[in-house]
């Protein structure tokens, strides 16, 4: 039997606080959650540690590491468990020496094997690759083959995120081709039956995939 697949849950780019805060509370009593990323988008930096603050502790409570994106110098602001950074933000090595060696960091590696051995080989504590799926939360840069999950789950032990569109219908593929997390966003705020069921039916996935 392998490791399962896990959840790695990703907050709209847009929210309003206490709304969300109850959103958050019922997705995360739907089942197993590895991590939650505070993604805010064209806000002000006091909005963005305003927010953590206010979801970090729920996270926490339910085992559920808490990151930042893009900034690691509001993840160590805030005491945030980690941070995930792009190719255009700040660079691992920098991250790295800012956040220290017990802090998370991952690293968006688009489609790309060798932006991928590049950052593992850095330290970076996972890779991520998409987009798979076209998604509206953001606009994909690249676009993923399952296959890429697939090499590299076979090559090398840093775990693999796969990112961009993912939802309980599309993850199947996702999940046997070897992806250690599936990062979603829309696929669970947005899903018919509300987020809790979203979370529940994600991870009766993971379970029967990995029996």
């Amino acid at each position: 039997m392998s490791d399962p697949c896990r959840l790695y849950l990703i907050t709209p780019p847009m929210f309003e606080l206490t709304a969300f805060t109850d959103d958050l509370k019922r997705a995360l009593d739907g089942g197993d959650v590895a991590c939650l990323q505070l993604r805010l988008k064209d806000v002000r930096d006091e909005e963005v540690l305003r927010a953590g603050e206010a979801l970090m502790p729920i996270a926490h409570a339910h085992d559920v590491a808490f990151i930042m994106n893009d900034r690691p110098d509001l993840a160590k602001t805030l005491g945030a468990d980690g941070v995930h950074i792009g190719q255009d933000d700040m660079a691992y090595k920098d991250a790295r020496e800012m956040l220290g060696p017990d802090h998370i960091i991952g690293v968006t590696c688009h489609n790309s094997k060798h932006l991928a051995m590049v950052a593992g080989e850095a330290g970076a504590d996972y890779v991520a690759f998409g987009a798979f799926f076209p998604t509206t939360t953001k606009e994909p840069k690249t676009h993923a083959e399952p296959d890429l999950l697939t090499w590299w789950s076979a090559l090398f032990e840093v775990p693999v995120v796969a990112i961009g569109g993912i939802t309980v219908e599309n993850c199947c593929d996702l999940v046997e081709a070897g992806a250690d997390f599936l990062a979603v966003s829309n696929g669970v705020w947005s899903y018919r039956d509300g987020p809790q069921q979203a979370v529940s039916a994600f991870n009766e996935i993971f379970a029967r995939k990995s029996a």
